[in-house]
């Protein structure tokens, strides 16, 4: 791979890294983010079949701060949403075990979920944001969401919005509780879903990847801020959302309003004991190069001989689609499988069979399959979207283009509505 050269692209920031011959579209639409897109620091990785073919990184490691220390080839970062991915393929990894099953009532491995209505609110209704709990009628305090009960006491307690399977929308918040409870029913309490994946996933693959920082990785992790998204250049084109979004959002009785409100006050996501907790669904921290890895190893057998994750049934099995439509929560279309969002308008990946999840704020990971291309972009740096943020999409479409990923089909319909 040929290294990227040091130098002065936007005021005083720098990248570095390696790309492969074909790549360099890549390269260049991650330097210009610097310069276009109010980009202040971050990394993107790419591989290919499992060999690494984009490794850059560039910037500083806080966003409000141009003195802070730059980022480094092994910054983490917190990964916000795109959390859920990672998190999901623990459920899926004990269904193939066979020790989870998807078609059961989560109440069958939680008899206190059972209650208000929920007995027969299925596990894949969890993992397919169909199960009707995306709020709490009482929200927790950010003490309590990273106390390792509240949330799911909290949740046992709760009536669903709606019947569970009969729709979907989104579970931004209280997806970490009720996967991490699970988890913790399913192997009898002696590992958390932070832990189940630290030893049966990441440490196997050798992943920068965790569900809960340990204090020792502390100094290694970025500062996240947010920070005003640009104006584009004269002639570029702003996109708005539309006024069903910005209503849902402004409304606090919305769904919209207190599904992202089940942490209130919002937590401080640079403290460490929200680092410490690796909420499911949100607080996961990690580097570009590891969550590429992480999805590289969903969908085969890697060069160095690090193990494949899921068999090609599980493969199929995560990436179908469990539900498509208005979201009720998010105001959007939204497509989901088990787990991981599906390629389209409301999150643009690489291609029709690409499976994974973004992040709020940026942080995009995802799988394509058919190309054999994973994909991974982190960020400290802010900005204000939910699904399809400007900066990893500017990276996909020199995706699309370089080297063998121009084969993997036609992309989505460029979104005309950001979801947020």
């Amino acid at each position: 791979m040929a290294e990227v050269e040091t130098g002065t692209v936007h005021g005083t920031v720098s990248v570095h890294g390696t790309v492969a011959e074909g790549y360099e579209p890549v390269r260049d639409a991650f330097v210009r983010n610097f310069g276009e897109r109010g980009e202040t620091g971050a990394a993107v990785a790419v591989h290919r079949h499992g060999r690494k073919v984009v490794d850059l990184w560039g910037g500083v490691t806080d966003p409000e701060n141009p003195a802070s220390p730059p980022w480094r080839e092994d910054t983490a970062v917190v990964l916000h949403s795109a959390t859920k991915g990672p998190a999901a393929a623990v459920l899926h990894l004990l269904h193939q075990r066979g020790q989870l099953d998807l078609d059961a009532p989560v109440g069958t491995y939680w008899p206190e979920f059972k209650a208000h209505g929920k007995d027969r609110l299925l596990v894949r209704h969890l993992l397919s944001h169909r199960g009707g709990l995306p709020v709490l009628d009482t929200p927790l305090t950010p003490v309590q969401a990273v106390d390792g009960s509240s949330g799911a006491r909290a949740l046992e307690a709760q009536a669903p919005e709606w019947t569970p399977g009969t729709g979907h929308g989104y579970h931004p918040h209280t997806y970490s509780w009720l996967l991490a409870e699970l988890v913790r029913r399913v192997t009898g309490g002696s590992r958390t879903l932070g832990r189940w994946f630290a030893d049966e996933i990441a440490r196997p693959l050798g992943l920068d990847l965790w569900l809960g920082l340990p204090e020792s990785q502390a100094p290694r992790v970025a500062r996240i801020a947010y920070v005003p998204t640009p104006e584009p250049e004269r002639g570029g084109l702003r996109l708005r959302p539309r006024q069903s979004v910005v209503d849902a959002y402004a409304d606090p009785a919305s769904l919209t309003r207190r599904a992202f409100g089940a942490i209130d006050p919002a937590a401080d996501e640079n403290a460490p004991a929200y680092r410490a907790a690796g909420l499911p669904g949100s607080a996961g921290i990690g580097t570009a190069r590891a969550l590429s890895r992480f999805y590289a190893a969903l969908t085969g057998p890697l060069p160095d001989g690090g193990p494949r994750l899921f068999t090609p049934a599980t493969l199929t099995q995560a990436r179908s689609e469990e539900s498509a439509g208005p979201d009720r929560v998010l105001v959007v279309n939204t497509r989901f499988g088990l787990g991981f969002m599906l390629h389209g308008p409301a999150a643009p990946m690489l291609g029709p069979g690409s499976f994974g999840h973004p992040g709020r704020g940026g942080s995009l990971g995802f799988a394509d399959p058919e190309s054999g291309i994973s994909f991974a972009y982190v960020t400290g740096t802010m900005h204000k979207s939910v699904t399809n943020d400007p900066r990893p999409q500017a990276l996909l479409r020199a995706l699309r283009t370089a080297g063998p990923a121009a084969q993997a089909g036609p992309a989505a319909p460029r979104p005309t509505r950001p979801a947020w």
